[in-house]
Formats: C-alpha cells, sequence, structure tokens
C-alpha cells in the first residue's frame, strides 16, 4: 500500500498517478496505516504559496544521493525545502510539484521512467505548442528534458512527432482548421469483451434485436450536429467497440444515414473501424465501399494463436489474413493495423512473430500501442484468477516493434499515453506518406472541435484562440442513451449554443 496525506486535494490525482507510475498494482489510502511502504505527506502553507512534501518510506530504498542531471540534481538538493506554488496556476505548480516527487522516487527506488514526470496523455501536444510559437526544434528536445526530465528518446520522438503533425495540420483547408470541426461516430457492440477491456459491455449477440432502435436514437443525434453545426465535417469516424459487428444490413442504414445527413465525400478522411477480423464479411465491406468509406482498421492485436485464444478473441491469424486480403481485393488503399505490445504470456520471440506477420501483409498504418489494463477489465477486476499470467512490456520490445515499423516505410504522426499503461510507455501511430489518420492528431492534440454521437462517446469544443476546451457527456449505458438520447441533445445544445 502507498500513503497519500494532503491538506489539500487539488493536486491528488496528478501525484497518485506519478506514484502509480512507480508503484503499479499498489493500493492507495488516505492515512497512516501499518503496512505501508511509502507514504507522501504533503501540505500547502501560508495562503497557498508554499508546498511542503516528505516522503516517508519503509521500503528497501537506497537513499537520496543522486541525480543525473543537472536539473535533477538542483531539484534533489533542495528536496526537503518547501516548493514555491501559485496555486491560481494550475500548470505551472502541477508541474513544479511532480518534478520535485519525480526526482524524489527516481532517487529511492533507482528507476527512471522513459517519460520523466509526465503523466499527462498527450506529451506530443507540448512540442506541437511549442513548434506552433515558433520554438525551434533542438530547444524544445532540451525543454523537455530540463522541465520534465523526459528521456533522449522520447524527447526525439516527440519532436519528430510534432514536426509531422504540423505539415499534416497545414494541409486542411483553412474552414477546415481550429474553425471546423469533425465528426466521431460511436457503435458501442463487439462480438465479445477482449480480457484486457472494459470499453463495452455490449456483446452484439445479446444486443442484435435491438441495433435499429439504437441506430434510431443515434440518428437523431446526427440530425441535430447536422442542422446545428453544418453538414462538411473536416472528418469522418465510425468507432467503437466495432461498427461491422452489426449486421450488413444494419451497417448500410448506418453508411446510407451518415452520408445523407453529412458531406462525408468532400471530408478529408471517411474512417470506419473494421476492427474483429471475426466482424468483417465481403458483403460488409462492400457496404462501406459502396459509400465511399477512404480508410479502415483491421485490428488482430497480436498474430500469435495462444494470445488471441487466451484474450477472448474468436478468431484465427489466418481470419486476420484472409480479411485483410479481401479488402485489399476490393480497392481498400488505406488499412490500419493495430497492436498491443505487453498483452498476457507474451515474450520478445512473440512479439517478433507478430511483427514479421504485419510486415508481410503491408498495411498503409500501424498503431502499436502498450497494453493498458483498465479499471472495470477482467484482467483486474479478477485479478486472483489471472494472477499467474506474466505481463512483459520492456523498452527493448517497444524499440523492436518500432524499428519493424520503421522497416515498413511507416513513419510515426501521433502519439498518446494511457493510465495504468504497462512500463509506463505510450502507443504510437504510424503510417505511409500520405496515409496518416488527420482525426487521430485532430482529436488528440485537441487543434479542432469533435463531436461525438453515440453512447459513451463525447464532444468537445476547442475554443480558438483561448487555449480553452469546454466538454459534453453521453451516457455510456447503451439503454439510458436510447431513452434519453433528448436530453444529449440538449447537452449539445448547451455546449454548442
Amino acid at each position: 500500500m502507498v500513503g497519500i496525506i494532503l491538506n489539500d486535494n487539488s493536486y491528488e490525482q496528478d501525484i497518485r498517478e506519478l506514484l502509480m507510475a512507480y508503484f503499479p498494482g499498489r493500493s492507495f489510502v488516505h492515512e497512516m496505516l501499518p503496512g505501508l511502504e511509502l507514504c507522501l505527506i504533503g501540505e500547502l502553507e501560508e495562503n497557498r504559496r508554499w508546498f511542503r512534501m516528505q516522503v516517508v518510506f519503509w521500503g528497501d530504498y537506497s537513499p537520496l544521493v543522486w541525480g543525473t542531471s543537472p536539473a535533477e540534481q538542483r531539484e534533489l538538493d533542495h528536496f526537503d525545502e518547501p516548493i514555491l506554488v501559485d496555486y491560481d496556476n494550475r500548470t505551472d505548480t502541477k508541474n513544479k510539484i511532480k518534478r520535485r516527487l519525480y526526482v524524489i522516487l527516481k532517487a529511492l527506488t533507482g528507476k527512471r521512467l522513459p517519460w520523466g514526470s509526465l503523466t499527462g496523455i498527450r506529451p506530443a501536444k507540448i512540442a506541437l505548442t511549442l513548434l506552433g510559437e515558433g520554438m525551434d526544434e533542438r530547444a524544445i528536445w532540451e525543454h523537455m528534458k530540463e522541465m520534465y526530465f523526459v528521456s533522449d528518446d522520447k524527447a526525439r520522438l516527440c519532436v519528430e512527432i510534432a514536426r509531422r503533425e504540423k505539415e499534416l495540420l497545414s494541409r486542411l483547408p483553412e474552414k477546415q482548421g481550429q474553425d471546423g470541426y469533425s465528426l466521431y461516430v460511436g457503435i458501442p457492440f463487439c462480438p465479445t469483451t477482449c480480457l484486457y477491456c472494459s470499453f463495452t459491455s455490449y456483446p452484439i449477440e445479446k444486443w442484435e434485436c435491438r441495433a435499429d432502435e439504437y441506430l434510431d436514437a443515434l440518428f437523431r443525434e446526427l440530425d441535430y450536429v447536422a442542422g446545428q453545426a453544418g453538414r462538411h465535417p473536416s472528418c469522418v469516424y465510425v468507432g467503437g467497440g466495432t461498427p461491422t459487428s452489426l449486421s450488413a444490413e444494419g451497417l448500410e442504414r448506418l453508411m446510407k444515414k451518415l452520408t445523407a445527413a453529412f458531406d462525408c465525400a468532400g471530408a478529408v478522411e471517411f474512417t470506419v473501424e473494421a476492427g474483429r477480423p471475426d466482424s468483417i464479411t465481403e458483403e460488409k465491406l462492400a457496404v462501406l465501399k459502396k459509400y465511399g468509406v477512404t480508410r479502415i482498421s483491421i485490428n488482430p492485436q497480436t498474430m500469435n494463436q495462444k494470445t488471441l485464444d487466451l484474450i477472448g478473441r474468436r478468431h484465427t491469424v489466418e481470419d486476420v489474413k484472409d480479411r485483410f486480403r479481401m479488402a485489399r481485393g476490393m480497392g481498400f488503399d488505406n488499412i490500419n493495423m493495430d497492436l498491443i505490445v505487453g498483452l498476457p504470456q507474451e515474450e520478445a520471440a512473440d512479439v517478433q512473430r507478430t511483427m514479421e506477420e504485419v510486415k508481410a501483409l503491408g498495411p498503409d498504418s500501424l498503431t502499436i500501442h502498450s497494453l493498458a489494463i483498465k479499471r472495470a477489465a477482467r484482467l483486474n477486476t479478477m485479478r486472483e484468477a489471472y494472477k499467474d499470467y506474466k505481463i512483459t512490456g520492456t523498452q527493448e520490445i517497444i524499440d523492436m516493434a518500432a524499428r519493424y515499423a520503421r522497416e515498413m516505410g511507416l513513419e510515426p504522426y501521433y502519439l498518446y499515453r494511457q493510465k495504468n499503461m504497462a512500463g509506463n510507455f505510450e502507443n504510437v501511430g504510424y503510417a505511409k506518406p500520405g496515409k496518416a489518420c488527420i482525426y487521430n492528431i485532430l482529436i488528440m492534440e485537441e487543434q479542432q472541435t469533435i463531436i461525438g454521437c453515440g453512447a459513451g462517446t463525447t464532444t468537445k469544443r476547442v475554443i480558438p484562440g483561448e487555449n480553452r476546451i469546454e466538454r459534453a457527456e453521453t451516457v455510456k449505458n447503451v439503454e439510458q442513451y436510447m431513452e434519453r438520447v433528448d436530453e444529449m441533445i440538449e447537452r449539445k445544445k448547451s455546449l454548442l449554443g
């Protein structure tokens, strides 16, 4: 157990996330109890101007004696002194607290995190913002190392991706830039729920009889958005869940509605996550082709059959290859594949086998994820049943997967991180030139308003020039969504005005 005792909880989540990176799987308490491994005591003093941090530990740790950079050493030299903060400046205060805590934890454990004190999901957004302000790439690299203690390789990756993002976003027509919007449509059904996933609780076999009812509610939202925001989104992205878990008839109904309500042909891209190979048929691919879908995903996660069986996928490695070749044969020239590093029981050799199989197929883009175990996933909620499963995610394996991607002619173009990520690493999207997903950049770097329709979606309104984002959430429960769709539309009305 790890303790966090604060007299002001404004930054409790930021502190907890960094502690979770160092002590994955530990439980957290808010009092000094027997059996604690470590306890952080934080006190806000003197009219919220000073933050005093004390770390009490009982584990087998080294004394605080070293720092690997001048910036780290300066923090360590003052580790027992209070930090001068401006509590009205959240970003600055958060960074100061996390810098101090990071160097203490690093010195205690001897463990360096590749992302340093950064725990947020959008590290590349920092580099992209600084590029937009005119800072040169070398200065950005040094800033990320100095300010957040990011490793050389991760800082370099951030700068490379930010440069590519900036160039890709510059291709958007002016009316489709910050003043435009993109549309996300959520289909929250899947053939099964994977062992590591908590995203959907709606297996299609139980909901197929009510899929039309869900689409009816969804179409009401889509009609409102088309009338309020206009029918010319920059990008259209249909995700889930697995959209192709709908029947061919249901998928046709969805595509017909989308293309009637919105100018999908005029969008920069029109993506549908075909996703699970066991949901893909020639008939469904023909529907997507008929309505002008320009980009699809076929996501195996791994090309090792034992792992597929273990995580609850009802398809084979050969199914992946068959559906991929089927899509290629039908003319789809922008196919993405998603992979996960750190799946249970997989070692480096298993990941290498996956990369060899994927390389032979030659996808146009590839997203390499590090396993993030969701709080409600079976791998987390049923820990005792799965306690013997080995999770292996190392920098060497991540680097190997990245090398394969580059050998395939794919360049990194977007990056994000998740909570509870194995190894505290990252997810990186790679693509051939001209095949990057602009929507992924827009939503990840929060460069444009994204309107989400469907159960479990979020609408984010970007306020140009104000560095401000307003949100409206849609209920996750499908039953509630269908019953309360008018309320969901009212939420959007309040946001979009």
